[in-house]
């Protein structure tokens, strides 16, 4: 074999092997990792909620804890909402603060508490829920 064919045959292996080595950039991509808490769902009339926005008793709003809501990062940010008992999904807005409510424990909107397939006079369910993404709408 000729020097030349030896360091052809060299380059093409090497051509090779980077090529189908992963290539670094500067892009990261972020992972959304969704926190599912299960809790107590209760009613409320909704009205001037601690995010600053007026809101009627029609929307699909949701009032989160005292805890969670700490500086009210959470403001607008949808929420999917399950019905445990029966497997109903709506979705609400974050729009308050429930002053009463532990950790998992949300308050919603009578509109979005019957989407969920209860019955306001039943006054509490069980629900599991987490944010949407900070950009999500449905």
């Amino acid at each position: 074999m000729s020097r030349l064919t030896v360091l052809a045959t060299a380059f093409c292996v090497l051509l090779a092997s980077v090529s189908g080595s992963p290539v670094a950039t500067n892009e990261t991509a972020t992972l959304e990792k969704r926190v599912t808490h299960t809790g107590r769902g209760t009613w409320y009339e909704v009205g001037l909620g601690a995010c600053g926005y007026e809101n009627v008793d029609t929307d699909y709003i949701v009032a989160i804890s005292q805890d969670i809501y700490a500086d009210g990062g959470n403001c607008n940010q949808y929420m999917r909402i399950e019905n445990t008992a029966n497997g109903v999904v709506a979705y609400g807005q974050t729009r308050d603060k429930c002053m009463g409510c532990d950790a998992t424990a949300i308050d919603l909107s009578p509109s979005l508490f019957e989407a969920l397939g209860a019955d306001l006079g039943d006054g509490v369910l069980t629900v599991s829920w987490h944010f949407m993404s900070k950009d999500w709408t449905p």
